[in-house]
């Protein structure tokens, strides 16, 4: 599943850094078919990057590779903590 997800990076990387950035893989979790990937250079500030992931990236990917779950970004779901007073 590794190398099928790495192909699809390599096929949607021209698209993403037309528009000044770029997508790296982190990992595969094949037994959730959880796939992570960061967008990086203009990506990081666009205000387009979630529906470029979700309805672009994430879509490609479950449609080419069998077992693809979704796709997130390391920081997606990520606990912020809870103020505390004192």
């Amino acid at each position: 599943m590794y190398e099928q997800v790495e192909e699809v990076i390599e096929i949607i990387r021209p698209a993403i850094q037309a528009d000044g950035g770029d997508i790296t893989l982190l990992s595969v979790d094949e037994e959730s078919g959880v796939v992570t990937v960061q967008l990086s250079g203009a990506c990081v500030s666009c205000p387009a990057s979630t529906v470029t992931m979700k309805a672009g990236v994430e879509r490609i990917m479950k449609d080419r590779v069998p077992g693809v779950t979704s796709v997130v970004q390391p920081d997606e779901g990520a606990e912020l903590g809870t103020a505390v007073s004192l």
